[in-house]
């Protein structure tokens, strides 16, 4: 059905005087004795296009008086400047047709209803405004990212989703079998029984796609995922879900450092795309959500994000004349809590915290040479807390390998991944976004569950 997007038409002042057919859902309707006014939206834009249509059509106006919020309309008219002051133009209707009648128990035709309530309807929550406008972030935020690094000489790859290695070396993969979910309980003693499996051994979803992304590096240079990953972690929390997205460069001939200045140019680069293409979406969140994330996505863009030694990190958090609940000390996990209090009552901006202990990171890190931490680092914002964690990776294949037996992991396993240590190994870096986290941070939404079309979180009912 060929027509107009809703988006072109409101904003293009080309468009006045000319006759057009636009598509949509209504959104809202009024109706006096005289006049029809209906709001529609084909999900192209924030903004409705308003239609009018008054009585001196009587069998159109009949028919609009019938019409019901969330039918879909195909509609011609002529595009007219408005004499509303919250809108440029609207659509003087000379046709409309019916595409699909919406029954009168619609779900969501109410305003205010709570975040709660839409999770429970996920196939419908996208009409509202608020989801409208997430999925639109989300989809320019993901350009944003694919641009930022094939405009750097990127190549971006895929990695595998279905892996026998857990990168994170936390045990919480998905398994993936063929084998009677019965079968495997009662033989869980039985060391034979992954053999048995398709692959003949124990596979699960990826956790990440960093390690196989580091043999691409190795002779591809600078290259970079985007892709689902999976955990199985027993957490419900706000930041926690079970299925999400990642963004994964990897870097050869690249530090730390270097890295640290990659994930910063990388995030003010696509939080000042979304802030010009996203302009209504910025200003609608602000408005409801966050009344200071406006202020905050600028300050982002045009301000240095801070650097802080953990060590330093453990300093401030102990001093501090705050009752945490979970303990501080040299060597404990940083919460949420105490991310929190470095990024919003410390800094107020992001912050890298960097050269954690070694026993809270994983194997492939590289080692400081004081022994007791290494080349890590995790990006903290205000309201979120982490969103990027980062590393240089250990390229010496003694000190790899030394590693994973001082943690007692199969070495069968990671063979290959010793191997790139053997032959030209480099220094190398990359780091991780949790896509979701980022959408968060950049509309002010507070539940993961709320960034992504259909979440997959811990529950006991798993929704469409």
């Amino acid at each position: 059905m060929k027509h107009d997007d809703v988006k072109i038409v409101i904003n293009n002042e080309e468009y006045v005087g000319k006759n057009v057919v636009v598509c949509g859902w209504i959104k809202t309707i009024r109706k006096s004795k005289r006049m029809c006014f209906i709001e529609l939206n084909d999900g192209t834009s924030l903004k409705n296009l308003q239609l009018v249509v008054d009585n001196s059509n009587e069998q159109l106006f009949s028919f609009c008086l019938g019409l019901t919020i969330g039918s879909s309309l195909a509609v011609k008219g002529k595009v007219v400047k408005s004499l509303n002051s919250n809108q440029n133009v609207e659509l003087n209707v000379n046709d409309i047709k019916l595409l699909g009648n919406c029954s009168l128990d619609y779900p969501i035709q109410k305003k205010n209803q709570s975040m709660d309530y839409l999770r429970e309807m996920p196939h419908l929550r996208t009409r509202t405004n608020t989801f409208n406008a997430i999925f639109r972030v989300r989809s320019v935020l993901s350009k944003s990212i694919h641009d930022y690094f094939q405009k750097n000489n990127y190549t971006y790859v895929n990695t595998p989703i279905i892996t026998g290695s857990d990168c994170e070396g936390a045990g919480e993969m998905f398994r993936v079998t063929t084998l009677n979910i019965d079968k495997i309980s009662k033989d869980k003693y039985n060391p034979n029984i992954d053999s048995d499996d398709f692959f003949g051994k124990k596979v699960g979803l990826t956790v990440s796609g960093q390690l196989e992304a580091e043999a691409l590096a190795c002779s591809l240079g600078k290259v970079y995922t985007f892709g689902p990953t999976f955990r199985a972690e027993n957490s419900n929390t706000k930041r926690h879900a079970a299925e999400f997205w990642q963004i994964e460069p990897e870097v050869a001939f690249a530090d730390l450092d270097d890295i640290i200045d990659i994930a910063t140019d990388l995030i003010k680069y696509v939080l000042k795309r979304m802030l010009v293409e996203c302009s209504d979406e910025v200003k609608f969140f602000t408005k409801y959500y966050d009344k200071s994330l406006s202020e905050r996505l600028i300050n982002v863009v045009e301000s240095d994000f801070a650097k802080l030694e953990y060590t330093d990190a453990i300093r401030i958090l102990e001093n501090a004349n705050v009752d945490f609940e979970f303990p501080v000390y040299w060597g404990c996990d940083l919460k949420s809590e105490h991310e929190r209090y470095i990024t919003e009552v410390i800094y107020k901006k992001p912050v890298f915290i960097t050269n954690f202990p070694k026993e809270l990171k994983s194997f492939y890190m590289k080692a400081n040479p004081d022994g007791r931490t290494v080349a890590s680092t995790d990006l903290l914002v205000p309201g979120i807390g982490e969103i990027i964690g980062a590393s240089q990776r250990e390229d010496n294949f003694e000190l790899l390998n030394k590693r994973i037996e001082e943690l007692n992991m199969n070495k069968e396993d990671y063979l290959w991944y010793l191997d790139l240590r053997k032959y030209g190994s480099v220094p190398h870096s990359g780091f991780g976004i949790g896509f979701e986290r980022l959408i968060m941070y950049a509309t002010g939404i507070d539940n993961i569950r709320d960034t992504i079309p259909f979440p997959r979180t811990k529950c006991k009912k798993l929704k469409l």
